[in-house]
């Protein structure tokens, strides 16, 4: 089975250079403060152009417009402002929107973005697997149908809340997850998780087949910061790029 790539989230250029050089497939530009916390389109410019400088040119650049898209139209600006500023992949948040709503939205953002944004740009639906926000949308049971309709290029099952302590696997189990990896691929997309995964959990992980893991917390140095604003350190990455 084909490894998938590692994103790790980073507040900036240093961070991204870091990340680089531990062996991360993805730079994800976004404030540590949620789950998809949305940073400024300088930033990720400013991160795509150090990558670049820098020797990383193939460190793809990813990031987000928030959980929440409150104002269709919005969020359809948001999405074609972050790709124009540089990132290759844009996540966008559905949390509290019921499946044929989802769907609605996140076509309109995707084909915002295919017209008007930079060639080559890859779309994800983030949608979320805590308890109360399964009420609105089954990740596991509606995230392929999600991506075809919308034409997404797959779908990122996070966690919302990242101020209780749990993670993925507190709120679904690896049957769970591989189950989800074959439903996206016979759609012909991609399965990206995240939702603080440790180092501990990426071999199982990686087994399920998916196509992306998403970290933050678990590549920052310990007694670095507090939470997901420690520090990210090149040595940390390579750490969980190694675990297999």
């Amino acid at each position: 089975m084909k490894k998938g790539k590692l994103l790790v989230s980073i507040r900036g250029s240093v961070e991204a250079l870091a990340a680089a050089k531990g062996g991360a497939k993805i730079a994800d530009v976004e404030y540590p403060a949620s789950a998809l916390g949305t940073p400024y389109p300088l930033n990720i410019m400013a991160t795509r152009r150090a990558l670049n400088a820098n020797g990383f040119k193939k460190v793809l650049v990813s990031t987000n417009i928030g959980e929440v898209q409150a104002v269709r139209a919005s969020a359809c600006q948001a999405a074609l402002g972050v790709a124009t500023a540089g990132a290759d992949l844009v996540k966008f948040g559905l949390a509290g929107q019921a499946p044929k709503a989802a769907a609605y939205l996140a076509k309109s953002i995707v084909r915002t973005v295919r017209e008007l944004g930079p060639r080559g740009t890859k779309l994800y639906p983030a949608v979320f697997v805590d308890r109360d926000m399964q009420r609105f949308f089954d990740p596991f049971k509606d995230s392929p149908e999600l991506a075809r309709d919308s034409g997404a290029d797959g779908v990122l099952i996070d966690t919302f809340n990242k101020l209780i302590g749990k993670g993925l696997l507190d709120y679904c189990d690896l049957e769970d997850i591989v189950g989800f990896a074959k439903a996206m691929h016979r759609a012909g997309k991609e399965a990206w998780i995240a939702g603080s995964i440790t180092l501990e959990d990426l071999p199982d992980l990686w087994k399920t087949g998916v196509d992306v893991i998403c970290v933050r917390g678990a590549a920052c140095e310990e007694g670095s910061g507090k939470g997901r604003f420690a520090k990210v350190t090149a040595k940390q990455v390579a750490s969980l790029v190694k675990a297999k």
